[in-house]
């Protein structure tokens, strides 16, 4: 999570405070309002995430900023990056209610983006899901850079389930195991090759970039605590030849089911696979005690926005996923 950039925040008619510097529990309260915000807005818990943020504050060695507050006793808003192998990724980005204007979230916004910048060899910046006012129709900083993605986060009852009827794909589905990890990677990038999502996160671009995303979301709590008993992969050729597709989940709250990854190779696209896999995945949650799943989508991919919702997905609420990148 944390960066080795030893950049501190230009100048800023804001007077910005490096994460670095502030004391433990300066960003406790906007930490919880944050909280309150996920669960509200998309039924996931946010607690994990937020104690990891609040773990590197202690450690002085979370990079970004914080905006203060009108006492100056906490924080206002926040925004962290990391940065690795020549990309930078926002992490996240949160302005208190009373604090939430276009304006305040660009300051956080261009602080984090400076300090990138001025990192040695990095050319590309991301960042795949931050809760900011109107994503898509706001100005932000360096626009000649930045292209952004429209994005749905879809969310279906999974009472439904029982109207889901089982389809035969003709091959073997099998539960996920993690030595899977290296063919899975595979997957992601022959799948995604020339994909749009392929240029929203450019890990989907290669092996090497997909076993670092499995990682994080197997790993890590920013997608939820990965749910092995819903999660599955198809055998290619019986097993011996790689994978066919797969579909991936986590617990992000309470009763509550996400779909990290789902896909599937291009020679088993139309088969019904993707369809099967994600109604295993479904099902295993539900029979879990799971009553809702959710999962995202960029709005452009038409095919699998059409499949979702034809499982029963609706939309829940729109973002963007960002991208800056250097010429």
């Amino acid at each position: 999570m944390a960066a080795t950039s030893e950049s501190r925040p230009a100048a800023s008619p804001v007077p910005l405070v490096d994460l670095r510097d502030v004391r433990p529990g300066y960003l406790d309260p906007l930490l919880k309002e944050e909280a309150a915000e996920w669960i509200q807005s998309l039924d996931w818990d946010f607690e994990p995430a937020a104690g990891l943020v609040q773990r590197f504050v202690t450690m002085h060695a979370l990079t970004g900023y914080a905006l203060p507050s009108s006492s100056g006793m906490q924080a206002a808003g926040y925004a962290y990056f990391v940065a690795d192998e020549g990309k930078g990724l926002i992490g996240g980005l949160f302005v208190s209610e009373p604090y939430r204007t276009p304006e305040n979230e660009n300051t956080l916004l261009k602080a984090v983006l400076d300090a990138m910048w001025r990192m040695h060899g990095l050319r590309r910046i991301e960042a795949q899901l931050m809760l900011l006012d109107a994503p898509l129709e706001r100005d932000v900083p360096y626009p000649h850079a930045f292209t952004p993605h429209a994005r749905e986060f879809l969310e279906a009852p999974l009472a439904q389930i029982v109207t889901l009827p089982p389809r035969n794909p003709s091959i073997v589905i099998a539960p996920w195991s993690d030595h899977r990890r290296a063919d899975a990677a595979r997957l992601i990038s022959t799948a995604y090759a020339g994909h749009i999502d392929s240029q929203i996160n450019d890990q989907y671009r290669s092996p090497g970039g997909a076993r670092r995303f499995l990682m994080n979301i197997v790993e890590y709590p920013g997608c939820g605590n990965f749910f092995t008993p819903a999660s599955f992969v198809a055998l290619a050729g019986g097993g011996g030849q790689g994978l066919a597709g797969m579909s991936l989940a986590s617990i992000v709250s309470p009763g509550v089911g996400h779909i990290t990854q789902a896909c599937v190779a291009p020679a088993y696209r139309g088969t019904g696979l993707g369809y099967e896999l994600l109604r295993r995945s479904m099902v295993s949650l539900a029979a879990h005690g799971c009553h809702k799943v959710s999962l995202t989508v960029t709005s452009s991919n038409t095919n699998a926005a059409k499949l979702y919702r034809r499982m029963g997905f609706v939309p829940r609420r729109e973002f963007a996923a960002y991208v800056w990148e250097q010429s």
